[in-house]
């Protein structure tokens, strides 16, 4: 399963969107927004244990921090 969203970081200075997860870089200066895409229902199983995994993601993106 893709994840996907709406993810805005600082890098080097400037704003940059990102709309799927493993796209935003390894390391940049702030995350400023991480919202993710929720698949309509009803959930599979395997969607349930994906979106379950949401937090762990964005606890990710905040160690990528630099500032």
């Amino acid at each position: 399963m893709e994840i996907t969203g709406s993810f805005k970081v600082l890098l080097n200075g400037e704003l940059v969107e990102f709309t799927k997860y493993n796209d935003i870089p390894l390391s940049f200066d702030n995350l400023i927004e991480c919202i993710f895409d929720y698949p309509e229902g009803p959930h599979t199983q395997e969607e349930h244990d994906e979106m379950d995994k949401f937090n762990e993601y964005l606890q990710q993106l905040m160690t990528r921090e630099t500032k």
